[in-house]
């Protein structure tokens, strides 16, 4: 077997045993003996470094086969990222013992492991401007300080669920619910694209690109289709309307129409999780999360940024401006993913000083968290993905 294919294996076996994880800190959830709840819990944690150490075996196999560090494309990247959110968990929860943030964190991890999965996944040369030591250096510290703060979203939503009254409708409980479903948004995407990938969905335009007739191939049905383009499959669906003017490039339209097939996904997953419920999600989950000490789950929420900020400002700020001048002869140039990354820092500084000086603790913190996660995964997807810039190549 190839070291290509044993490291994919390794990726989805790291997958299955972190699936099977979560499953065991649900089943935390119902344990009103305490003595049972320590016994699954540990037995939750020790599957889920099991399944980090089977990631760390995907991530050497794949190093290995590669001759590079992997994290040079989207795929490499978001697999790295979930397994340093993994990192992130199984260190805090070592240190505070708390079962419930493995219910949370790891369904977040697997989410992005999954979504990694829907991006090329071939092994490929590194492009010029990757070939530095400061790519190691770089990526896998921004990384691991992303992931270690994405912990404080899933400890502060744990605290929103468990201490926002659900009651009746209010401006929170639709914000909550939202966030909700944002989630489930990423999830519809993984089913719709697995489905229109197994199916070997194709459409192909023709498009002006750099003022050149390029051709563009979706693999999902063309509701947003390219700026002035002509659709040459014949038969083929859509378009209901055209991308932007300023969504420049051959990606950048399959990917916005990406981003609206995820939207109508989740909200097919959410509506059928309301009728099911019949009550708002968050409302169903809060009786679940009473055992939650909501004084212990903010302290995680604000550890989570308190040490993920400093690893985040060496990686994304420092060491990226290191490369930058490097690269380009410049520390910094305001690349779309330069002004992300300043504003992501410039908001979790904010975080701590106003949970510092303000007094800013419990459900503003727990927002403010949800909020930081948002600000991080749009830097990861959405800059990447749609913006142009010198670091569309990821």
């Amino acid at each position: 077997m190839e070291l290509s294919a044993i490291s994919s294996n390794l990726l989805y076996a790291s997958f299955f045993i972190y699936l099977i994880a979560t499953f065991i800190f649900g089943a935390t959830v119902k344990m009103t003996n305490e003595k049972t709840n320590r016994k699954l819990g540990n037995v939750g944690i020790g599957l889920t470094v099991v399944g980090f150490l089977t990631q760390i075996g995907y991530f050497i196999t794949r190093w290995i086969a590669a001759g590079h560090a992997p994290v040079s494309n989207l795929f490499e990247f978001m697999t790295f990222f979930g397994m340093m959110l993994v990192f992130g968990f199984i260190v805090l929860f070592l240190i505070y013992r708390i079962t419930l943030l493995g219910l949370f964190a790891l369904p977040v991890a697997l989410l992005v492991i999954a979504y990694a999965s829907m991006f090329p996944t071939e092994i490929s040369p590194l492009v010029p401007s990757l070939k530095s030591h400061w790519l190691y250096i770089h990526v896998t510290t921004a990384a691991l300080g992303q992931a270690i703060l994405a912990i404080s979203f899933a400890a502060g939503l744990i605290y929103l669920i468990r201490q926002v009254n659900q009651e009746k409708a209010t401006k929170r409980t639709r914000w909550l619910e939202f966030v909700l479903f944002a989630l489930m948004s990423v999830l519809g995407y993984i089913v719709v694209a697995s489905g229109f990938g197994a199916a070997d969905y194709k459409t192909v335009f023709e498009a002006p690109v750099n003022e050149q007739m390029t051709e563009i191939t979706y693999e999902m049905p063309a509701i947003a289709g390219p700026n002035g383009g002509e659709l040459v499959t014949e038969g083929a669906f859509g378009p209901l309307f055209e991308t932007p003017g300023w969504m420049q490039g051959v990606n950048a339209p399959v990917k916005f129409n990406t981003i609206i097939w995820s939207f109508l996904a989740g909200l097919v997953i959410y509506g059928l999780l309301r009728l099911i419920l019949r009550k708002r999600i968050a409302k169903s989950i809060q009786p679940l999360l009473k055992s939650a000490s909501p004084r212990l789950v903010d302290e995680v929420s604000y550890r989570s940024v308190a040490i993920g900020f400093p690893v985040f400002t060496l990686g994304a700020i420092i060491f990226a401006s290191i490369w930058a001048q490097e690269a380009w002869d410049r520390f910094w140039g305001w690349d779309p993913k330069e002004v992300w990354a300043l504003i992501t820092w410039l908001f979790y500084a904010a975080f701590l000083h106003l949970r510092l000086t303000r007094g800013w603790e419990g459900e503003r913190s727990a927002w403010l968290a949800v909020i930081g996660f948002a600000i991080i995964m749009f830097n990861l997807l959405a800059v990447n993905l749609i913006i142009s810039g010198l670091h569309s190549y990821a």
